[in-house]
């Protein structure tokens, strides 16, 4: 199973970014490979908000939609992810948040996954790496874009 991990120091408040990763639907607007994201019920449960949501990803002729289960858990501000329908025999992926000085937050996104597919799965531990990163890259330039500068 592909299993990485990317930290990344972004020019953003906290809860800014939060409200960025729980907003699945415009994924599509800049996550790469991601063609279309729906959610289907969201609820507040004290400190943990629940969110169903649908994502379509992939990669010229390869596209599949898989359902996923989204924690945020408010008091110790991290997202846990995981599969519950699709092309994936396994998804689980948490984003951990933590204030720094200066506006700056420390994202931490952990990601481990198996596709159905072995065809597949085999070709994306190829290009894992590379596509997180193009996707870290992708949260943080919406983020500096939507909030960086707040301050000045």
């Amino acid at each position: 199973m592909p299993k990485a991990s990317v930290k990344r120091l972004i020019e953003c408040e906290k809860e800014d970014l939060v409200n960025l990763v729980l907003d699945i639907e415009r994924y599509p607007e800049f996550v790469p490979f991601c063609y279309h994201a729906k959610i289907y019920e969201v609820k507040d449960e004290g400190e943990l908000k629940k969110i169903i949501a649908d994502l379509t990803i992939g990669k010229g002729p390869f596209k599949d939609t898989y359902k996923s289960d989204v924690v945020f858990n408010k008091e110790n501000d991290t997202i846990f992810v995981k599969n519950i329908d699709g092309p994936l025999n396994h998804l689980s992926n948490n984003w951990t948040f933590s204030d720094k000085k200066n506006g700056i937050t420390e994202v931490t996104f952990d990601i481990d996954f198996e596709i159905k597919n072995k065809f597949l799965n085999s070709l994306m531990i190829v290009s894992f790496q590379f596509g997180l990163e193009k996707i870290a890259d992708a949260f943080q330039n919406r983020a500096e874009e939507l909030f960086g500068n707040t301050k000045n």
